[in-house]
């Protein structure tokens, strides 16, 4: 298989760059990025934030990965059956990396031989996988659904539709409002710094980062934050940068213009702030690869290196790798989209460990449904369930949580086309997540309405954090 190379699509990054920190085009592009300062008086702080910093960093495989070719069944049994279900789709069995589980997980498992660094980091007990979760209104089985009678989310199988559920947590409605974007509602005022958002994006303007009052403070993975094009100290910008101020200082009578302008001010000042404390950050031990996916990833360990001098104690951070949406050639795009995501993740996390922060932070994957198990040729169709990682030193880590499923035709969770009915929820994956974030178990139905179906608000939902 020769190996490619992820590049970032056009459509991608003007929709990522069309919203940094302050817009490099115009004034009025500042309010795409930051209308969370214009709800500060309206911040809820009725979840209280403890003396520790943590942070959350949400990694998005937009596309719908095909993640049972990421985590596959080793034991010569189960790859006889996983190799005849993904015909001209598997990988050789002697080419899966060897994982071994703390749980009972029933079966031996390997990764994607191009998953090294994630092997380490699982043996060496920082990362575990979600097996077989999904999108999910209620417990549903195949009978009901042939039946016609199964509450399953809207849209399913849609692209459209299923990566909003992902980033909602509401798969029963269309809503505007993502679950990472409520919790900054919820918890944004424990931050000291109300100029910089809790939410922190990697990716643009995004629906997971977007509450009721809140939305991201999007920055870019080479430059950090960027402010208004062509204001500066340099004898070209002075005179225009004189102008700016002028209009920023003026008093406004009219609610609208003075709204506008201290929205346009405050994020001035943020991106200002952002700046100067994560431009002379540099890690020694570790080295970033030159990709957008592995800067992204460095420009989130400054922005943690930094968090003190910024005055953040919770932040949530936001990355969309896309592409992975493989109606065909899925081994050679899988094989080089893997290495980059492998490299990253390594890089990331050699970064925290330099800086002794990795027990701070959680990264979670997620993407909008796995894939069917049976090839249509040369890749793989929209299906539903699908694994998942997640990766941190606060993770409990070298587990399979959740239950990886038979991989043959025909069985109780297969609905044809092999497509596979999820196992887990969704909702409990974030849940989790949540909690360990700082929301009370109170709140989560606010987050998630459809929790109660699969967890009954004893102990932890699924046991990896």
């Amino acid at each position: 298989m020769g190996k490619k190379h992820h590049h970032i699509g056009r459509r991608k990054f003007l929709g990522q760059a069309s919203c940094a920190a302050l817009a490099s085009t115009t004034l009025m592009s500042t309010l795409c990025n930051l209308k969370t300062i214009n709800a500060a008086s309206m911040l809820n702080s009725s979840t209280a934030l403890g003396g520790d910093y943590k942070a959350m960093v949400c990694f998005l495989l937009s596309g719908g990965a095909d993640s049972y070719n990421m985590l596959a069944p080793k034991g010569q049994s189960e790859w006889n059956e996983y190799s005849v279900t993904r015909s001209n789709l598997a990988i050789p069995r002697n080419d899966l990396l060897a994982i071994s589980p703390t749980n009972n997980v029933g079966l031996d498992l390997g990764l994607h031989p191009s998953m090294s660094n994630m092997q380490k980091m699982f043996q060496d007990g920082e990362l575990s996988f979600i097996s077989n979760v999904g999108s999910m209104i209620n417990g549903v089985d195949k009978d009901s659904i042939y039946a016609g009678t199964a509450d399953l989310p809207l849209g399913l199988f849609s692209h459209a539709d299923q990566v909003m559920h992902w980033q909602t947590g509401v798969p029963h409605d269309r809503v505007a409002q993502g679950w990472g974007g409520k919790i900054a509602d919820m918890m944004q005022a424990g931050n000291s710094n109300q100029k910089i958002s809790m939410n922190v994006s990697l990716g643009g303007s995004n629906l997971y980062q977007t509450g009721n009052t809140s939305i991201e403070f999007s920055i870019d993975p080479y430059r950090g934050s960027t402010t208004i094009n062509g204001y500066g100290t340099e004898n070209w910008m002075l005179n225009r940068s004189q102008a700016v101020d002028n209009m920023l200082d003026a008093y406004y009578g009219d609610m609208f213009k003075k709204t506008y302008i201290d929205v346009i001010k405050t994020g001035k000042e943020g991106a200002e702030q952002f700046q100067a404390a994560t431009e002379n950050i540099t890690f020694n031990n570790t080295n970033f690869s030159d990709n957008y996916l592995s800067q992204s990833f460095h420009m989130i360990a400054k922005t943690i290196a930094a968090q003190s001098s910024l005055g953040m104690q919770r932040q949530i951070f936001f990355v969309d790798y896309g592409g992975w949406d493989h109606h065909d050639e899925v081994l050679d795009a899988q094989e080089g989209m893997l290495t980059e995501v492998d490299n990253a993740l390594g890089e990331f996390m050699s970064a925290l460990d330099e800086i002794n922060m990795k027990d701070c932070v959680t990264t979670f994957s997620m993407s909008e449904f796995g894939r069917t198990l049976t090839s249509n040729g040369n890749g793989t169709d929209h299906a539903w369930g699908g694994n998942v990682f997640v990766l941190g030193g606060a993770v409990q880590g070298r587990q399979v949580l959740g239950t990886y499923p038979s991989l043959g035709l025909d069985t109780d969770i297969e609905i044809g086309g092999g497509v596979l009915i999820p196992g887990t929820s969704a909702d409990e994956y974030f849940a989790e997540l949540a909690l360990w974030f700082g929301v009370q178990k109170s709140e989560l139905t606010t987050l998630f309405p459809n929790l109660g179906n699969f967890y009954d608000g004893q102990g932890q939902p699924l046991g990896f954090l």
